[in-house]
């Protein structure tokens, strides 16, 4: 199989991690999905992902203290593999897993999908478990000086063939599953024991073995890798492999972060295409924070939160939502919903930011296939600012265009060969242009 083939267009769905933290249960997946089939599937929404530690008892029950429990019990099978655990995940007792609830996804014409970090569980190292195909436990497999810096539960696993056989076990059940889609965390950028410099990136190997076991497991599984940043001296081997991989760490509702995205996004620019994401991570939007005991609204202001949105298609990263869904207000509704902005999102078109400094930025993008053009004019000032842009710097030789502002759907035309537009601070505008 062809892993290119896996994600033809950007990945659009819904992740638990920003509302939920640690603390997703069934019921909160079953709802949020529901959610997503009657009002955000049709528009190219379709991805339900379970985010961390949906394996740990009591997740999230000493938030005021640790976000991952130090050392707490794990659900594992006789194979050394986690499984979800039952009382946050009913369907899955009696050894049946995320099929239940998959199966579940599946009936909504949606896809399914799990958060898991690389490698083995500490525990079945310590007591010398099984691995599936292999006559070396876990022990001789896990590598104890490859650990996580900010998760307990995890020991990386040697490039060898006992790792390789744990790691082709692990996907053959999340293939059984109906998993559609793995978000790997602790292998985008990791350097936690390396001796060798800040970028020492040292788990490629099981990076390259994951994907080894998906192309094996017989099912077409996303693999998207965090966290960030991504190492762009790497970007051919992210492209090789994986699917998506975090340019950043982190992303929450923050300006400077947002800010800082405009630079990475000029990074990674030329290495988006079919199959292929740079990932300017989760969207987080309406109501985040009830795990981490801060339920709140987004601190993104409402121009912000266009201006990510307007960012993130332009670039082609894929969008997953991190709000809880049945909270949407109409207003973020219609900010996911409008299909000329998410249009943008198709892998053939051709994009570059072609201005940024510390006051404002200009995009690009030019879709071949019908030789559509828009651009968008951003202000990252904290003060109302003009931006504007020239046609010639759009390569447009036609000097009489419309303009259709996909937010407003307000309709223009360019003056004297020029797109320009006042804007509030942290705004934006989003211009179709249409040859006369």
């Amino acid at each position: 199989m062809n892993k290119n083939y896996f994600a033809p267009f950007p990945p659009m769905g819904w992740n638990s991690y920003d509302y939920y933290d640690t603390t997703v249960t069934e019921e909160d997946v079953r709802a949020n999905a529901d959610y997503m089939a009657a009002h955000l599937k049709m528009y190219g929404w379709e991805y339900i992902v379970v985010d961390i530690q949906w394996y740990a008892h009591k997740a999230g029950s000493m938030r005021d203290r640790f976000q991952y429990i130090p050392f707490a019990p794990v659900e594992t099978d006789e194979y050394s593999r986690l499984l979800p655990d039952p009382e946050r995940f009913p369907s899955s007792r009696d050894g049946k897993g995320f099929a239940p609830l998959a199966e579940y996804v599946h009936s909504l014409g949606l896809k399914f999908g799990i958060h898991i970090m690389r490698g083995i569980p500490r525990i079945a190292a310590h007591t010398h478990g099984t691995i599936k195909g292999s006559s070396v436990t876990a022990d001789m497999a896990a590598d104890p000086s490859s650990i996580c810096r900010w998760n307990p539960d995890m020991y990386g696993l040697r490039d060898c063939e006992a790792g390789q056989a744990y790691y082709d076990s692990l996907l053959e059940l999340y293939a059984s599953w109906g998993v559609d889609f793995i978000k790997c965390d602790d292998i985008c950028n990791v350097n936690n024991t390396s001796p060798h410099g800040e970028h020492a990136y040292d788990a490629r190997h099981e990076i390259e073995m994951i994907a080894g076991a998906i192309q094996k497991c017989g099912r077409p599984i996303v693999l998207s890798l965090s966290p960030g940043p991504a190492l762009i001296e790497q970007a051919w081997h992210y492209e090789k492999y994986a699917n998506m991989w975090r340019i950043t760490d982190d992303f929450w509702d923050n300006w400077k972060l947002l800010k800082n995205m405009f630079h990475r996004c000029e990074l990674w620019q030329n290495h988006v295409r079919a199959g292929c994401y740079p990932d300017c991570d989760m969207l987080p939007l309406g109501k985040v924070g009830r795990g981490f005991g801060e339920e709140r609204s987004t601190l993104f202001s409402p121009d912000e939160q266009r201006t990510m949105m307007t960012l993130w298609c332009i670039f082609g990263s894929p969008l997953m939502l991190g709000a809880e869904m049945p909270g949407l207000d109409e207003e973020t509704l219609a900010l996911l919903t409008n299909r000329e902005v998410l249009g943008l999102l198709h892998p053939d078109c051709h994009r570059i930011q072609i201005r940024l400094d510390d006051t404002q930025a200009v995009w690009k993008s030019q879709n071949p296939a019908d030789r559509s053009t828009y651009t968008a004019l951003f202000n990252l000032s904290d003060d109302v600012c003009t931006v504007s842009v020239s046609l010639d710097e759009l390569d447009i030789e036609n000097q009489n265009v419309s303009l259709k502002e996909l937010w407003t759907k307000d309709v223009t035309v360019s003056r004297n060969g020029i797109i320009e537009t006042m804007l509030a601070p942290h705004a934006c505008a989003l211009y179709r242009i249409d040859r006369s």
